[in-house]
């Protein structure tokens, strides 16, 4: 008998299993190592410019992957000047891997790394109590407003630390990708958790232009192979599942009604495209630049 269906989120060690399986499965990152290759030199010019340090913030670092591609594109336009990296980041184990993966990167001798274990809410009340409001020339969001409970609220408060020459970044799933197909018919059907919520970039902009706030958007294309997920019985796609629904143990728990639904709805050319054999569901991602 199926147990009823629980938030991926309240099994933490599966919650990151998947996560890292997904990245292994996707183009999330090289997508983003483009995107730093790309685009961030054009935003990031004039973040330093007559300044002896730079101060970058990144809010939900994770693992550290996309934060050290940032910092080398800051190194390679500022060479020389000292870097401060303050990172908020609420989970144990992204923090080790963080730290693992600074101690493996050359080149970082002028790079100070401090990691704040705590939730961007957290930070900004001890911020608060503490009557602190550390200006910063970059802060980055790296898919992790849907972790907040007030997006306009966390993002006008991570603006109000900006410079005069900063530029707040986001990076977050794309109004035009498959988990907005999925997730605006599915997700109320899927646990409810006050600790994620799904919110795309077309929700973003619409919080953005509702504040007034100057912006850039550019869009990212993206994929991520869930053949997998097709396979009964296969450990990786039930993984896999768990994730893009935020479901723990989803293809074991799913009434047989909505996994049914799920996975014809994944099948969809909203949600995937079928090529060289393989189910390839679209990951698009968005960049939104904001500016002070």
């Amino acid at each position: 008998m199926a147990l009823p269906m629980a938030s991926l989120v309240n099994d933490p060690a599966r919650n990151l299993q998947s996560f890292r399986l997904f990245l292994k499965n996707s183009t999330e990152h090289q997508c983003m190592r483009e995107l730093v290759e790309r685009q961030l030199p054009a935003v990031i010019e004039s973040i330093g410019k007559g300044k002896s340090t730079i101060n970058i913030l990144s809010v939900g670092g994770g693992s550290g992957e996309i934060d050290l591609e940032i910092i080398s594109k800051v190194q390679a336009i500022y060479p020389g000047v000292t870097i401060n990296n303050d990172v908020i980041e609420p989970s144990d184990g992204q923090i080790v891997k963080y730290k693992e993966h600074v101690a493996e990167k050359s080149n970082l001798e002028n790079v100070k790394f401090t990691w704040h274990q705590e939730t961007s809410y957290e930070y900004e009340r001890r911020m608060n109590a503490e009557k602190k409001s550390k200006k910063w020339d970059l802060i980055h969001m790296v898919q992790m407003l849907y972790y907040v409970e007030d997006i306009l609220a966390t993002v006008q408060y991570f603006h109000s630390l900006l410079e005069a020459q900063a530029k707040l970044l986001i990076i977050h799933s794309s109004g035009t990708s498959g988990w907005e197909a999925l997730w605006k018919k599915h997700g109320s059907s899927f646990p409810s958790d006050a600790i994620c919520t799904y919110v795309s970039s077309a929700d973003i902009k619409r919080v953005l232009d509702s504040a007034g706030l100057k912006y850039q958007l550019h869009e990212l294309p993206s994929y991520f192979d869930i053949t997998s997920c097709f396979i009964e019985g296969n450990k990786d796609g039930e993984l896999l599942l768990d994730f893009l629904t935020q479901t723990c143990e989803f293809s074991k728990n799913a009434p047989p009604e909505l996994k049914h639904q799920v996975m014809e709805e994944l099948r969809k050319p909203e949600c995937s495209e079928k090529r060289d054999g393989k189910v390839l569901f679209h990951n698009n991602l968005s960049l939104i630049v904001i500016e002070p």
